[in-house]
C-alpha cells in the first residue's frame, strides 16, 4: 500500500523562515525544484542553489527540503552546489511504503536518487534523523562520500532528552502535536527562540496532524526501531565535522558528544552556546561559514 508522504511542521515556518534577518545576505539566491523518479516509479522532489562541489543535505523527522533554505543559499554564496531532498514519504515526495522508511531502505532509496542526479563524489550532510541517515549512506557507500557532517544532534545514539521522554511518559508525543499546546511544546524543544507564528498556520498544522495522526504514529514506530543505530560502531575515516548546539533539548549535547566522538574520534567539532536542535535553520550564518571552513580544508572549492 502506497501512503500520503508526511507534511512537516517545518512549512509552516516559511514565512517567519522568509522574514528573518539572516537572508538579507542571500537575496540573489536561487533556489530552483525539481523531481526524479527511482527504479520503481515513485518519485523524490528536491531542490538546489549554487554551483560547485555538490553538497547533499538530509533534514530531520517530520520535515522537507525546505528547512535548508537559508543553508542552502549561504552555501551557494560559498561556491558549493547544495542539494536538498525530500527524503521518501517526507514533503513533496511520493508516498512510500511504510517499510521505506526504516534507516537502511531510506539509505538504499536515497542511492538510487543519487544514481539519478549522476553524483560520484560530494559531501554529505544531515540534521537530527538525516545525521544518522547521512552516517549509515556513509558506512554502505564510502567512496562516494568526501566528507560526513552532523548538523544539529544526531538521531540514533543515544536515549532523547528528559524534556522529551517525560512528555511521552505523560501521553504526549511532541513531534505529533493534536493541540496548539503540544504544539507550542513542540516549538520550545525545536528552537532556542521559538518563531512567532500565526495561530491560523498552527490550527491548520495541527489539524494536518489529527486528520494523519495513524500515519505519523506507524512513521514513528518504525523510525524508532533504528533508536540506537549510530551505537553500532558506524564510523569512518572520512573527515567528520560535528556541530551540536549546547542548548539541544531533543538529544542532550554534554554525553551524547563524547559517544559520537568514540566513532568519529578525529571529527572537528563546535559545540556552541544558545544554539538548539535546528541550527541551521536558527544560526543559519554561522553554522554555514564554520561549515564552508571545514569543506574548504578537505574539500577545496573548483577553480
Amino acid at each position: 500500500m502506497r501512503l500520503n508522504p508526511i507534511r512537516p511542521l517545518l512549512l509552516c515556518l516559511l514565512g517567519w523562515l522568509t522574514l528573518a534577518p539572516a537572508l538579507a545576505r542571500t537575496a540573489d539566491c536561487q533556489i530552483q525544484t525539481a523531481r526524479l523518479t527511482l527504479d520503481d516509479g515513485i518519485a523524490l522532489e528536491y531542490s538546489q542553489a549554487g554551483q560547485g562541489p555538490p553538497v547533499l543535505l538530509l533534514h530531520g523527522l517530520f520535515a522537507s527540503k525546505e528547512q535548508w533554505q537559508r543553508f542552502q543559499c549561504q552555501l551557494a554564496a560559498g561556491g558549493r552546489a547544495a542539494i536538498a531532498p525530500d527524503l521518501p514519504g517526507y514533503g513533496q515526495s511520493s508516498g512510500f511504503p511504510l517499510a521505506d522508511y526504516r534507516l537502511r531502505t531510506q539509505a538504499e532509496r536515497l542511492h538510487q536518487f543519487i544514481a539519478r542526479l549522476g553524483l560520484t563524489r560530494f559531501d554529505l550532510a544531515g540534521n537530527s534523523l538525516g545525521g544518522a541517515l547521512a552516517a549509515v549512506y556513509a558506512r554502505s557507500y564510502p567512496r562516494q562520500v568526501r566528507t560526513l557532517a552532523f548538523i544539529g544532534g544526531p538521531f540514533g545514539l543515544l536515549s532523547w532528552g528528559p524534556e522529551v521522554e517525560a512528555a511521552i511518559e505523560a501521553g504526549v508525543n511532541p513531534f505529533i502535536p493534536i493541540t496548539l499546546a503540544e504544539l507550542d511544546l513542540e516549538l520550545s524543544l525545536l528552537f532556542v527562540m521559538p518563531p512567532d507564528l500565526p495561530e491560523e498556520d498552527k490550527r491548520a498544522q495541527v489539524a494536518e496532524y489529527v486528520a494523519n495522526n495513524r500515519h505519523y504514529q506507524q512513521v514513528w514506530n518504525i523510525v524508532n526501531l533504528d533508536d540506537r543505530i549510530l551505537a553500532r560502531n558506524l564510523g569512518g575515516r572520512w573527515p567528520t565535522w560535528i556541530f551540536w548546539g549546547q542548548s539541544d533539548r531533543i538529544f542532550l549535547a554534554e554525553d551524547s558528544v563524547r559517544r559520537l566522538r568514540q566513532f568519529y574520534p578525529h571529527a572537528e567539532l563546535h559545540t556552541p552556546a544558545k544554539v538548539g536542535h535546528l541550527p541551521h535553520l536558527e544560526q543559519p550564518e554561522l553554522t554555514a561559514d564554520l561549515y564552508l571552513a571545514f569543506l574548504s580544508a578537505h574539500s577545496p572549492p573548483l577553480p
